[in-house]
């Protein structure tokens, strides 16, 4: 490749001035960088660039057949569904994304959101901020019943590097850990079918992708299975649960909580089910989980290799 021009079209995500894209840049002749780009920028912004680096934005054939330079992609994330990899593929276009960056971190704050649903964090802060505790006439409150995580039981779905980290977390509770079967996927015999795992837990973790097989995965009847005090914890992807159904099922008291890190369209509209001020027993992060320095400047750091090896002829990472 005579020249290395790449172009970053949606860094805001990613850096927030915390990061050091040294390792980054050193790997091309020009790192042009943009907080966002609107879609109608995409075309212009890319023009003479041999790389695209993108976190969101969506590259698709019409982009590419505008952009002839584009020899590689660069996705600062997992997930892909954002690029037309057939397309990519067919123009002779490589595409690259990064892998396994915030295992530490998502693994960690699907314990908190599991630690603050049993504890009632949330409602214990509120209630001291409304002043509950000064007016006790008792040393501590205990209005809202907190629940032991020794002895009880964690369902995990998608028992991959993430689901794994987060079962050894749990175990280091003294939880008994469960894995279950996904749909669209083979059948494992030490894995449980989704109608015999819901019954039997406490809680429910889910770190698989999403795709037309797992859409709706937790749905009205998958809730109903759950006991009536049974968590259930997203921080995979928001389409994977109902979020009316989640919804209704906590507004009935059906569910001891809930707690996600995603919605099924992000940023949400405010008419979100989940978003709703009577929702009770819910806790909603703003897909912040993978966000620790560490783990972007990870993600930094594989996007170096990836280009590296690129440019090696021996591309690594390549999911097209």
């Amino acid at each position: 490749m005579p020249n290395r021009r790449a172009v970053f079209l949606d860094l805001a995500p990613l850096d927030q001035g915390d990061l050091d894209l040294t390792p980054l840049q050193s790997v091309f002749d020009e790192l042009t960088c943009h907080a966002q780009t609107d879609d109608a920028q995409i075309v212009e912004r890319l023009q003479g660039a041999q790389i695209a680096i993108v976190n969101k934005i969506a590259l698709d054939d019409a982009v590419f057949g505008a952009c002839p330079d584009l020899r590689l992609i660069l996705v600062a994330a997992t997930g892909v569904n954002n690029i037309d990899l057939a397309a990519a593929r067919q123009r002779g276009i490589s595409v690259c994304n990064c892998q396994a960056y915030g295992t530490a971190t998502v693994a960690q704050h699907t314990l908190m959101l599991l630690l603050a649903l049993a504890t009632r964090l949330p409602d214990y802060q509120g209630a001291v901020a409304r002043g509950r505790w000064q007016e006790s006439g008792q040393f501590c409150l205990l209005d809202f019943p907190i629940v032991e995580l020794a002895g009880k039981t964690l369902g995990v779905l998608g028992h991959g590097e993430l689901g794994g980290a987060v079962a050894r977390l749990a175990e280091a509770f003294g939880m008994r850990v469960l894995t279950g079967n996904l749909p669209g996927r083979p059948a494992r015999p030490e894995r449980l079918d989704l109608d015999e795992l819901l019954p039997q837990v406490d809680a429910l973790t889910l770190h698989c992708p999403l795709s037309e097989q797992t859409r709706n995965l937790i749905g009205e009847r998958e809730l109903q299975l759950m006991k009536p005090s049974a968590f259930l914890i997203n921080t995979a992807r928001g389409g994977l649960v109902d979020e009316q159904a989640l919804a209704s099922a906590l507004r009935r008291g059906h569910l001891g909580g809930a707690a996600t890190d995603v919605l099924t369209s992000e940023p949400p509209s405010s008419d979100n089910p989940l978003l709703a001020p009577d929702v009770p027993r819910l806790i909603v992060t703003p897909h912040s989980a993978w966000g620790s320095r560490e783990a972007r400047q990870r993600i930094v750091g594989q996007m170096t290799e990836n280009a590296s090896a690129f440019f090696a002829g021996q591309p690594c990472r390549q999911v097209n």
